[in-house]
């Protein structure tokens, strides 16, 4: 059995190399992944795995008809806010796999937003197509639901991961943060304050983390650029150079504390044991932020420097381990969908 795996692999970020990471761990035996992919190159060396280019959809098809099976694997891949060229791709995909004959397989996928009459229809017509679905929240499963269309619920799978081992009582604020286009300029004047006064009450050094390279990085010299960090704010920031999951987690784990806006951030950061806070551009975020129970403040909202105060009491103070077993336990349901891989080829 060969699988074709589809996703928003090989663009540098890291939230996206951890959903691949946890896919291919839970392949069943025999089934052999290729996978579609931007940075070819890149996702050979580090999962030593075959690749397509994943954007070219003319590429992704001539794959499809050398696999058995179809899988769009992790995030939110049926959704318009990034495109509307973007979720036609997908349907597509879905289309041409199920017209083959070939199984088709959502896994760990959320559904939506999907802000345009005609990408609702058109999901809904070919939402029923997949040969089995597992959601990665309630609101996508109860939006399938509402269409008809039934599927396994589990957490993130970036839940699924191995957990790290918090040592970082006393250690650096860490951002996890992103370039966000409605904020504006007093918007990140106010939580760069609201940071700075944190940062300088407990007196501990402020660790830039980029997540997604081509997005994220260089985002604390854009900001100082612009005149928005406080000076005493930028002597004790600096910008992370991380590659990996992996070495994502490892600042995680040493950190008092952890300040996210990238969804999984949030989560390798409380994988990882940390201390963290939500910041949420996206209601994915706000959900996230719930279920590990530590506090979240919308963005879209005015900035309040009272929240500074919630961030004070995180400080050195890990989520319950308890909630966080359940998210992990929750994260395996994705495993049955992909059990439809197994027993070798057709």
């Amino acid at each position: 059995m060969r699988a074709l795996l589809c996703g928003y692999y090989g663009e540098h970020n890291l939230g996206d190399d951890a959903l691949l990471e946890a896919l291919l761990a839970q392949l069943p035996e025999g089934c052999q992944p290729l996978v579609g992919a931007h940075d070819q190159a890149l996702v050979q060396e580090r999962f030593g795995v075959a690749t397509c280019d994943r954007r070219r959809l003319g590429a992704m098809l001539r794959a499809l008809s050398r696999c058995d099976a179809l899988v769009l694997g992790g995030g939110s891949l049926l959704q318009d806010a990034t495109s509307f060229r973007s979720l036609i791709y997908y349907l597509v995909l879905i289309v041409a796999a199920r017209s083959a004959g070939r199984s088709v397989l959502l896994w760990g996928q959320g559904l939506g937003p999907l802000r345009r009459r005609l990408s609702r229809l058109l999901v809904r017509l070919v939402l029923p197509l997949a040969t089995a679905i597992s959601w990665r929240d309630g609101a996508s499963a109860t939006l399938a639901r509402r269409w008809g269309v039934v599927g396994t619920v589990g957490s993130d799978p970036v839940w699924s991961l191995p957990a790290g081992q918090w040592h970082g009582n006393g250690g650096p604020i860490v951002l996890c943060w992103r370039p966000v286009a409605f904020l504006s300029t007093s918007d990140w004047q106010a939580w760069l304050s609201c940071l700075d006064g944190l940062a300088a009450e407990a007196d501990r050094p402020v660790h830039w983390l980029p997540f997604h390279r081509d997005q994220d990085q260089g985002l604390l010299t854009s900001l100082s650029r612009q005149g928005l960090v406080p000076e005493r704010l930028r002597q004790r920031s600096q910008e992370l150079v991380i590659t990996t999951p992996d070495e994502a987690m490892v600042h995680f784990a040493g950190a008092g504390l952890v300040l996210a806006m990238r969804l999984h951030g949030l989560i390798l950061a409380a994988l990882a044991g940390s201390p963290c806070a939500a910041l949420s551009y996206d209601p994915k975020v706000a959900a996230a932020a719930r279920g590990i129970g530590c506090p979240c403040q919308d963005l879209s909202a005015d900035p309040d420097p009272a929240q500074v105060s919630q961030w004070r009491g995180c400080l050195d103070q890990p989520a319950p381990p308890d909630r966080l077993d359940g998210l992990r336990q929750q994260a395996d349901h994705h495993r049955l969908v992909l059990q439809r891989l197994g027993g070798g080829n057709r």
